[in-house]
């Protein structure tokens, strides 16, 4: 049996990527798991054959025992590692991430197994241990993350290019960048250039103000901005398939869900050239640019809104080449934590 780790995700009110991914994990699962907190995990007196599984995040101060819990090992351990974006860039991160990611580092090296979302992120993570001068650690390997992220049956790419439209999704701060974005977007609307762009996404209570402010006061001069704060997943389906551009302007990622996510449904997708995106982008349907180059992004996305030739190109790859869903990914999981390895 695998004990599915919900503490913190079974109770949020909002989407973020760690809740998608345990979400949809536990769907795809199934009966082969079974929803649990990590304080209730004796409570339900797993066998020593048993796993614990979490893709949550965590540390001692938040979780009170949760060493001692490692030590005394009613099952086994496994977890799935994200990144380690509060250690690079800590100036814009969430403060309580910052604080804790030190430690949920080092608590991951006493798992049994760890898998991280990308070869990039499983990097960092080794680093970090062999920074710490951690010797003993567990097996690291790469978990693909699924491309369905609302269960839908995949999409392919229409006939005939849709209208300009560009989609960005991810939560509202610094490090997704949407800031840029906008700049490049009201350039190429200054040069007459028509199109909409839609902002999907939460507002990061620390530092997303002065994005969303920026936003009103950009939607005063450029009607076709438009902004969607935390949509429900079939609203975000139903503007994904309008859309002709996914733009994840990022300048840090674990994985860049929203690359595969757009690929899934017929997408072609602009995005930042990082290590975690370009293993996504390898596979066709995405053009990576330069993080922050305002010149590279906006002759990029100016071709991709008027050049229905490149567009095809890049939505048929996006529709033909091989994604994976998180019936996959819970089934690599089931696999390795079923069989006792």
């Amino acid at each position: 049996m695998i004990f599915l780790d919900t503490t913190r995700t079974g109770r949020a009110g909002h989407r973020s990527g760690l809740t998608r991914v345990t979400g949809r994990l536990g769907q795809a699962l199934g009966d082969r798991a079974r929803a649990v907190s990590w304080e209730t995990l004796r409570e339900a007196k797993p066998a020593p054959e048993d796993w614990f599984f979490t893709a949550e995040l965590f540390c001692e101060r938040e979780r009170p025992g949760f060493r001692a819990l490692l030590d005394q090992r009613p099952c086994r351990m496994a977890a799935l590692f994200h990144d380690a974006i509060p250690l690079r860039l800590p100036h814009i991160t969430w403060p309580q991430s910052v604080a804790r990611h030190p430690d949920y580092l080092k608590l991951l090296s006493r798992f049994d197994r760890v898998w991280a979302v990308s070869a990039a992120s499983r990097e960092e993570l080794l680093g970090f241990w062999r920074w710490q001068r951690i010797d003993r650690v567990p097996l690291v390997e790469v978990l693909p993350l699924g491309a369905d992220f609302d269960g839908a049956s995949r999409r392919f790419a229409p006939s005939l290019p849709p209208r300009p439209l560009v989609l960005s999704v991810g939560i509202l701060e610094p490090r997704k960048n949407q800031d840029f974005l906008l700049d490049v977007c009201r350039q190429l609307w200054e040069s007459g250039l028509r199109f909409e762009l839609h902002l999907a996404g939460r507002v990061n209570p620390h530092f997303g103000a002065p994005v969303l402010a920026k936003i009103r006061a950009l939607q005063r001069r450029y009607p076709d901005l438009h902004f969607h704060e935390s949509p429900p997943d079939d609203e975000l389906a139903t503007l994904i398939e309008r859309t002709r551009v996914m733009a994840l302007p990022t300048i840090a990622e674990g994985c860049g869900l929203p690359v595969l996510e757009s690929l899934w449904r017929g997408v072609p997708c602009l995005a930042s050239d990082l290590p975690p995106i370009r293993e996504n982008a390898v596979g066709g349907g995405c053009l990576c640019v330069k993080a922050g180059d305002a010149d590279s992004w906006s002759f990029a996305l100016s071709r991709l809104l008027t050049d229905d030739e490149v567009w095809r190109r890049l939505a048929g790859d996006a529709s033909s080449r091989a994604l994976t869903t998180w019936a996959d990914s819970a089934g690599v999981l089931a696999a390795a934590l079923g069989d006792g390895r």
